[in-house]
């Protein structure tokens, strides 16, 4: 069905949205690509037909922004992520999705629910500063989910966010995480056959909306300011959240 016409209606507005993520406008939008395709095909299938595009836009984003990344966040989360493609790698034919969608979705929820009742007592979060032992746990999360479904987004933003760091330092910081993960991630991909001539066809007829989604959210990235950014970013991640405790609850009961 990845060659039907409702695939195709469905997936190209989504690549396109995810470009306009990767491109540093709302950092996480990407996350809901795979749950949504997963409506149509096999979210293992899903997963599969976004890697390539998904390396190819990280390639564009790492370019847009290839300085000013926070390399301690980086060396905290990485060593993380790496585990947890392992991890993904030797579960893959156990692990159970659904309920790894309603754990990363109820954790996104309570962040966002968290900030808003700090503003409700009228005193935001203060800035704070980086935690080995979190950076690591949510580095792992990030990159057991991402090798799942390519939602690691949440994960990530629930570990920068708080920082408080300029919008152009977190979605640089994002794109160098989230580049070395999606390329990590070819690797057991290719063993595992998720990357098979029927996706990788599917990816190449899809790739030529990732540069106009990366231009896309570049260009939002530059005109909104950062209180307007952050105010988004909090949104979107609250709908990525819904979401997918949404369909991890609907699955499983």
């Amino acid at each position: 069905m990845a060659d039907s016409l409702p695939f195709f209606l469905l997936a190209a507005p989504l690549v396109l949205l995810t470009g306009i993520s990767k491109g540093g406008f709302a950092n996480g939008l990407g996350s809901i690509t795979v749950p949504l395709l997963s409506v149509l095909i096999d979210p293992r299938q899903a997963a599969g037909i976004m890697l390539p595009i998904l390396c190819f836009m990280d390639l564009l984003a790492l370019w847009q922004y290839r300085r000013g990344w926070d390399a301690t966040s980086l060396r905290l989360m990485i060593p993380g992520a790496l585990i947890g493609i392992g991890i993904g790698t030797l579960t893959f034919h156990l692990m159970n999705v659904d309920m790894l969608r309603l754990v990363v979705g109820l954790m996104a929820v309570y962040f966002v629910l968290n900030f808003l009742w700090a503003k409700v007592r009228q005193s935001a979060p203060k800035a704070k500063g980086h935690n080995p032992a979190k950076g690591g746990l949510f580095g792992l999360l990030a990159g057991f989910v991402s090798f799942v479904a390519h939602a690691g987004g949440p994960p990530v933003a629930m570990y920068l966010l708080p920082l408080r760091l300029h919008k152009t330092t977190l979605v640089a910081t994002s794109v160098v995480f989230f580049t070395t993960v999606n390329y990590v991630k070819l690797i057991p991909y290719a063993w595992l056959g998720q990357l098979s001539p029927g996706n990788l066809r599917t990816s190449l007829i899809l790739l030529p909306l990732a540069p106009l989604g990366i231009w896309l959210g570049a260009w939002m990235h530059r005109n909104f300011s950062d209180r307007l950014f952050y105010v988004f970013f909090y949104g979107v991640l609250f709908v990525v959240g819904v979401k997918l405790t949404v369909e991890g609850l609907w699955a499983l009961l």
